[in-house]
């Protein structure tokens, strides 16, 4: 099967570059970026600005993975108490085991 990669070129602080992502998540990155009321350009600015040790474009992936991720939690009714792993692995590069625990209910009123 043909990988879909599309490379891009945007404009971060001030500088091009290019980046190489697949169709999907190109697709994602951009609805993210909408529902958050951010411009493409921003939002990848900004998860530049919050990267370690990725690339960007493997730092973008990540971002992707951890939102949607964070979304399908908060669905199940838990939360993430580890830290962030996808965008802060432990001192010796490997990440963390996540564990979750049930999110308090709140009454309606």
């Amino acid at each position: 099967m043909k990988s879909s990669v599309v490379k891009r070129s945007i404009a971060i602080a001030g500088h091009k570059t290019s980046v190489s992502l697949e169709d999907a998540f190109w697709t994602a990155l951009k609805k993210i970026a909408a529902g958050l009321g951010m411009t493409l350009s921003d939002l990848i600015e900004s998860i530049d600005a919050r990267r370690q040790h990725a690339n960007l474009s493997s730092a973008i992936r990540l971002f992707v993975l951890d939102f949607y991720r964070n979304q399908f939690m908060a669905q199940m009714g838990v939360e993430d108490v580890s830290p962030n792993p996808t965008l802060a692995p432990d001192q010796d590069g490997l990440k963390p085991i996540t564990e979750c625990r049930p999110l308090a209910r709140t009454a309606l009123l």
